[in-house]
């Protein structure tokens, strides 16, 4: 059985309103706010919280969205500094992508 918690699950809202609320209590002294690092660091943060417990061997973790919008980016960076501070023996990437078939286009 497995059981999950607020952990298992980031929304792109949630990051944002956590850097704004660090941001708003002072937190970076007055630095200006930039997706890198504070968002990527907000989102890698998130993405090793599991690990950080101790419970689990291996975190899967998945990034949603379209391929190219922008919203995606941070995410991706995020997941591409975690395969560099882990090593690339320590950490998997994979890519995946929808291939739609319609059997009336042939």
């Amino acid at each position: 059985m497995f059981s999950t918690s607020r952990l298992n699950n980031t929304t792109t809202g949630q990051v944002y309103n956590e850097v704004i609320t660090k941001e708003r209590r002072g937190d970076y002294l007055g630095a200006t706010v930039q997706v890198v690092p504070h968002i990527t660091d907000e989102i890698t943060r998130r993405m090793t919280a599991l690990g950080n417990t101790g419970r689990y061997d291996v975190i899967i973790t998945e990034i949603g969205g379209t391929v190219g919008d922008i919203e995606s980016l941070p995410f991706l960076e995020a997941m591409r500094q975690l395969l560099f501070k882990f090593g690339k023996n320590n950490a998997i990437n994979v890519h995946l992508t929808l291939v739609p078939f319609y059997p009336i286009i042939g």
